[in-house]
């Protein structure tokens, strides 16, 4: 699996590190055309990230700049649970700049920042949620899972929230190169711009929505639309990380609620194993199962057609949520048949 790379100009291209790897006999064939035009000056600035939404932002915010940024986390993982081989360690440390979620949400970045400090890399560290006022967890969230004390890291859901870390990585990369701090911010106000629209998407369809009360057959991560939009988002899974380890006592309720509320469609997430969501329809009287992400990774066709943030959200989360709320039929969404009962 291939992790992403996008220069300024949104074009595919490899970072200053993997550029000065090829062979001068390579570059005379016309390769670093093939890799977007990428320079290989010293001023060359590469940023990495660690999660899919912040990768998406922050190239972004430098388009139209010479920095390039890399999506550290492969094509088809979960940003939350992986755990990477040393050299994305190494991959920090030589970049200009890093972005990551903050503490205790990805074990594997808070060692690699540890790292940057132990060797005074210079790896300049964004924290995309600084500043960022967290919803509390559930109470069945295991401690080894807090972050802050028992806070809720998904934060990014929210468009509104998602404002202040777009804020957060256009300030940061500013200090890593100055002289693209105008581009920086014009970006980011345009981001903003975007994100109040993707807001008004949202509410429009937690507005039509028939149900109030919506079930997932994924893990904790959605709890911020619920309290944005006014809506009762109940997970399967109540713990933070995917996993395949599903209780009894979370089955039963999952299956009380579905019957309670009379629940015809329920959401499946797609980076976790969905025999859940199908285990659910064949016990229950839900009738099929739908796509929903928290934007922790992406697929290689979302990479073949650039879909960002945005795209997934408008192409996935929002025609799922418009069929759980019974705001529109499966048949009146954009999802396509192969998204029922999802493989």
């Amino acid at each position: 699996m291939r992790s992403e790379t996008s220069n300024g100009n949104g074009s595919q291209s490899v970072s200053r590190r993997k550029f000065a790897t090829l062979t001068a006999g390579a570059l005379t064939t016309g390769l670093a055309g093939c890799f977007g035009g990428t320079s290989t000056d010293d001023d060359q600035n590469v940023a990495v990230a660690s999660f899919f939404t912040f990768y998406d932002f922050t190239r972004q915010i430098v388009d139209g700049t010479p920095m390039s940024v890399d999506n550290l986390v492969p094509v088809g993982l979960h940003g939350h649970g992986w755990e990477p081989d040393p050299s994305i360690t190494q991959d920090i440390v030589d970049a200009d700049a890093f972005v990551h979620v903050g503490p205790d949400f990805q074990p594997w970045a808070d060692r690699a920042i540890e790292t940057v400090h132990d060797d005074d890399a210079g790896t300049h560290l964004i924290n995309a949620r600084e500043g960022v006022e967290l919803l509390d967890l559930a109470e069945t969230v295991e401690d080894d899972e807090e972050i802050e004390s028992g806070k809720d890291p998904h934060f990014w859901l929210d468009p509104g929230l998602a404002k202040q870390a777009v804020d957060n990585i256009a300030t940061g990369l500013a200090e890593v190169a100055p002289d693209h701090e105008g581009e920086f911010a014009d970006n980011a106000d345009d981001l903003k711009g975007e994100l109040d629209e993707l807001d008004a998407e949202w509410e429009a369809i937690f507005e039509e929505a028939e149900r109030e009360y919506v079930f997932l057959a994924a893990h904790n991560a959605f709890e911020y639309l619920g309290q944005r939009y006014g809506a009762t988002i109940q997970p399967l899974i109540a713990n933070l990380a995917a996993t395949d380890d599903v209780r009894t006592s979370d089955r039963q309720y999952a299956q009380d609620m579905i019957a309670e509320h009379d629940i015809q469609y329920i959401g499946a997430a797609i980076f976790e194993p969905n025999s859940w969501a199908k285990q659910l329809v064949d016990e229950t009287d839900a009738e099929a199962y739908y796509p929903v992400t928290p934007y922790a990774g992406t697929k290689e066709e979302w990479i073949d057609q650039d879909w960002g943030y945005f795209d997934i959200a408008r192409n996935i989360n929002m025609p799922t949520f418009e069929i759980v709320l019974d705001a529109a039929g499966p048949e009146e969404t954009d999802l396509g048949e192969e998204w029922r009962n999802f493989d």
